[in-house]
């Protein structure tokens, strides 16, 4: 199977300090002051009183009369000042050039004997699916055949389609099932298509809308988990059950193969089928996640599955020669052999069901590499004989192979990749032999170049050109000090002649959660919009991401979650003390995760920004859980429902820690409202409750595009506009 996809009744507890807020002092954020509760803050910490506390909840009803009301006015306000600005119309020209350029790389993945790629531009903006062969795409002008445009079946049957993707099946990879989105959203309808006739499969696999887990296991079957009726979904909307359906059977008559519970935590169910080189299958592995990281794994052997003793927090990747390849997220420790988390395995898949596998072990080299405490595996790509690892050093991407060599340690060679720069794996062929390898920096467009693993030479495919003047800037690394003493490392993009009084404008960008790592990238519209007129990009590597293993995450998660908040404003106060910009010139952009972290360090530290862009964002902290799909993140943030879960959120959920008595930046919140990941109903109530308490603020809603933003590179193109002629205003006027 190949998977091609395009380029989650208490004491009420407060904030101290109001004036002090006010005034711009340093405060406390986890200190409590039960005198000076902030208004609507919930008396009562129970779903109930939380609910009951809230003033906005017509806002989470998503296509609501009043929603929709609001909606309209706010955005009327926002567009009339944004776009109505002398800069939005060139700005949004310059981002349309780029997100629309013909001279962008194709993202190409293996697909039978040639490469597909998805692409987008201003005469297709929906996209049109086609491939090529790996000798036409070396040349310039690649000679691209068609294979389904997008563009063409949306309009011909009247649906908002976006192309999410498609599972091809191995080893000719001539069946497909193609993955359309109704306007952006995650869910989406999946349908057989054939790529000799190139046409969707008269009679062929038809999977209603929703948030499917399918893999193919044969050509009349697919494993699959999925919304089967009433009952089979868990509180997150995400499916507990996995069947197997075959060809001319209809959903409701698969047969069932592997069920978890419908309390289960995360992203729901799914299936993994591992092949080799041939397309024959070495294994299939259920997951059956128990929170957003922990999980269960299952084997189906011999036609039942069994589950597997590994640990709960891993991240599977493949199988070689036998082996089972998993990163540790935790320790594994056990009576003969233990390792670290943080360290890359592979052993024997047989013995794995068994009480003690470690037993089983022997003598074997189950540690495949163990990273050091500012290293992290990235990325990792299964081959036939080897594996193709992404090491984050540092923040810095490396490339090594690694390969098995008896009872002995895994034999490694290096791949030379440009220095201080992002490394990301592409798609892979056990059969070629293969993998595709992207390197980038905040300066340098990103390149793509083909890694032969026999003889480890790395080919250059194709390099983007520039977007916009890099001359002008340099690239730096600094740390701050963080709150408990830990050294929080971000890069700072500047101008090289920048005038060192705090006055350069500067975006703070930070996300902090899910183990999401962020070296450095190329970001061209935020070149060509920002950097080419004077600004200033920073990027803080902040806990609660991946960039230095699973304790680096781990140490922001539930009750801890302040240290990443805390991070974040010791990177903001470091560049103060650098003289590179001042509160008066820095502003901070997060989306989603990033949200919750945008939005409480205005609340808590509104001294020490100017502007802030909170996409697609997370705030209610209180009730995100009853909004889709929030409960599935409850790993990360805990379980509101539970009272002392509910103490710790509430000291940070910005929603309710918003105060009318303390002067805020005018900060720009903007949403979709097909986001069916995280619900709009969030960044609704925040700009409501803003403005309630009469402080100045942007709100726009998109309608389309879902939470990637990935429906439409026009469409796109108008929302950078609207990021950045609002920093300007904010941090340069």
């Amino acid at each position: 199977m190949k998977t091609l996809f395009l380029s989650a009744a208490l004491p009420a507890l407060i904030l101290a300090a109001a004036p002090a807020l006010a005034q711009g002092a340093p405060v406390d954020p986890t200190a409590a002051s039960a005198a000076t509760p902030p208004p609507h803050f919930p008396r009562d910490l129970s779903p109930e009183g939380v609910k009951a506390a809230d003033d906005h909840l017509a806002l989470e009803e998503v296509d609501g009369a009043e929603a929709r009301a609001f909606v309209a006015a706010e955005n009327e306000k926002s567009l009339a000042a944004l776009t109505g600005d002398r800069r939005y119309e060139p700005f949004r020209q310059q981002a349309e050039a780029i997100l629309t350029a013909t001279d962008r790389i194709p993202g190409v993945s293996f697909l039978g004997e040639g490469l597909g790629n998805f692409w987008q531009d201003a005469a297709n903006p929906k996209g049109v699916w086609r491939r090529t062969t790996l000798d036409s795409y070396r040349t310039a002008q690649p000679q691209w055949e068609t294979l389904l445009d997008i563009d063409a079946l949306a309009k011909a049957e009247g649906k908002d389609w976006v192309f999410k993707g498609a599972n091809c099946l191995a080893p000719d990879e001539t069946r497909c099932l193609v993955n359309l989105s109704n306007g952006g959203m995650d869910a989406v309808t999946v349908r057989e298509f054939d790529l000799t006739t190139k046409t969707f499969v008269d009679g062929g696999f038809v999977i209603p809308e929703g948030k499917h887990r399918i893999s193919w296991l044969d050509r009349d079957t697919l494993l699959i988990a999925t919304d089967f009726g009433p009952g089979s979904l868990t509180e997150s909307g995400y499916p507990f059950i996995i069947k197997s359906l075959k060809r001319g059977h209809l959903l409701e008559h698969a047969t069932e193969v592997y069920r978890g519970q419908q309390g289960d935590g995360g992203y729901g169910v799914s299936p993994r089928v591992f092949r080799d080189k041939t397309g024959a299958v070495e294994a299939v592995l259920f997951s059956r996640p128990l929170d957003t990281f922990r999980s269960e794994t299952w084997w189906l052997k011999d036609g039942r599955p069994v589950r597997l003793q590994i640990p709960s927090r891993v991240n599977l990747h493949g199988m070689l020669a036998g082996t089972l390849v998993f990163g540790l997220d935790e320790d594994w420790n056990g009576s003969i052999q233990s390792f670290k988390a943080g360290t890359l395995v592979a052993p024997p898949l047989e013995g794995l069901d068994t009480e003690n596998p470690h037993l089983v072990f022997g003598n074997m080299q189950v540690e495949v590499f163990e990273p050091d405490e500012r290293q992290s595996v990235a990325d990792v790509a299964v081959l036939d004989d080897r594996l193709v690892v992404v090491l984050n050093d540092n923040v810095r991407g490396r490339l090594l192979t690694l390969r098995p060599h008896g009872e002995r340690p895994y034999r490694s060679a290096e791949m030379t990749v440009p220095a201080n720069s992002a490394v990301g794996l592409g798609d892979s062929s056990k059969a070629k032999g293969q993998v595709f390898v992207s390197t980038q920096g905040f300066l340098t467009p990103p390149t793509l170049s083909l890694a032969d693993v026999s003889t480890g030479a790395l080919t250059e495919l194709k390099s983007a050109p520039a977007k916009f003047d890099a001359s002008t800037h340099v690239v730096e690394q600094f740390e701050a000090t963080s709150t408990d003493g830990v050294k929080i490392p971000y890069f700072v993009t500047r101008p090289k002649t920048l005038a060192m009084d705090g006055t350069g404008p500067t975006i703070l960008f930070g996300y902090g959660g899910f183990q999401a790592s962020f070296p450095p990238a190329y970001k061209p519209e935020m070149g060509k919009l920002w950097l080419e007129n004077g600004g200033v990009f920073v990027q803080a590597n902040i806990r609660g991401g991946g960039e230095f293993g699973p304790a680096w995450h781990q140490a922001a998660l539930r009750e801890n979650r302040q240290r990443a908040f805390d991070d974040f404003a010791a990177v903001a106060r470091d560049l103060e003390q650098r003289k590179i910009t001042s509160p008066r010139h820095l502003g901070i952009y997060g989306r989603s995760n990033g949200g919750v972290l945008t939005s409480v360090s205005i609340t808590q530290h509104p001294e020490l920004f100017n502007a802030a862009v909170i996409e697609s964002p997370l705030i209610d902290m209180l009730r995100y859980q009853e909004l889709p799909a929030g409960a599935s993140w409850m790993g990360e943030y805990g379980d509101p429902r539970i009272p002392g879960d509910a103490e710790f959120i509430a000291r940070y959920s910005a929603y309710q820690q918003l105060r009318p008595e303390v002067k805020y930046p005018r900060v720009y919140i903007t949403t979709n409202t097909r986001d069916d990941r995280v619900h709009p109903g969030h960044a609704r109530k925040f700009a409501a409750r803003l403005g309630d308490q009469g402080h100045d603020h942007l709100y726009f809603e998109d309608t389309a595009g879902g939470h990637s933003n990935d429906a439409d590179p026009v469409a796109n193109a108008r929302r950078w506009a609207r990021h950045y002629v609002y920093l300007a205003q904010q941090l340069m006027d």
